[in-house]
Order: C-alpha cells, then sequence, then structure tokens
C-alpha cells in the first residue's frame, strides 16, 4: 500500500513535470527540445532530467530538467553530454559540474517540503497557463 510519502512524490513529479513542459513554450504550446531543438507540443515531450530523477537532492531543481523531445530523452539516454553543454550555454559556464555536485548530496525531503514544493509548482503551472491562455 503506498505511504503518504509516495503518493505525495507522485504528484509533485506529476505537476512538476507539467510545469517543465510548458514554462518555455510559445502561446500555442510548442518549445524547442533541450538538445535537439525540434519543436514539439509539450504534451508530446518529457521533462529529460540531466542528472536522473534517483538523485533526489535535483529532482525538482528546474535547471536540471528541461523540456526534450522522446527520441532524445528515451531513444538516445537523455543526451546527457548534450545536455551538459546545453546547461552551461544556456545557465552559464559550470551549471552542469554544480548539478553534478549538487545531486551527490544525500537528501530526503520532509513531506511538509513536499507539499509546499506541490503548492509552488501549482502556482508556477496556473501561472504559466493563465499567461498563455492553455487549459
Amino acid at each position: 500500500m503506498p505511504t503518504e510519502r509516495s503518493k505525495l512524490v507522485k504528484k509533485l513529479d506529476k505537476i512538476f513535470s507539467i510545469y517543465i513542459r510548458i514554462r518555455k513554450t510559445d502561446d500555442s504550446g510548442y518549445g524547442n527540445c533541450f538538445t535537439c531543438g525540434a519543436n514539439h507540443h509539450w504534451k508530446e515531450v518529457d521533462a529529460g532530467h540531466f542528472m536522473s530523477r534517483a538523485c533526489i537532492n535535483t529532482r525538482w531543481e528546474p535547471k536540471n530538467v528541461q523540456f526534450q523531445c522522446k527520441r532524445c530523452n528515451g531513444f538516445r539516454s537523455g543526451e546527457q553530454f548534450l545536455f551538459s553543454q546545453m546547461l552551461d550555454l544556456v545557465y552559464g559556464e559550470g551549471t552542469a559540474e554544480m548539478l553534478l555536485e549538487e545531486s551527490r548530496i544525500t537528501a530526503k525531503f520532509s513531506i511538509l517540503h513536499i507539499k509546499e514544493l506541490i503548492k509552488h509548482y501549482l502556482n508556477l503551472v496556473e501561472e504559466e497557463k493563465r499567461d498563455r491562455s492553455m487549459e
């Protein structure tokens, strides 16, 4: 039977994924894959992680997770090297290294912190959708 914590993590993963996939789209809901540049609708892509979701400390870090097509994220294993280059290009030199270091820190988020993150990302999703007149 799923615990309260596991249910909350699943809910946070879902809302965070929506946020990541819509935050850099146009008013029609289309955006470009972070690694190959292909244009897709936000409902057709993944929230691709640079450092694996298993690394809890960076799991919900927006710089670590980007709009990524299924080809790059799934069939090309996330294009991690190209992903790291793009991170440094977009966010500044050393960003990929910083995320790597942060991912190595052992973390356990409290239930309260997970609830706060859910609320935070729900608000961001609502803002993004409102800004683009999305449903």
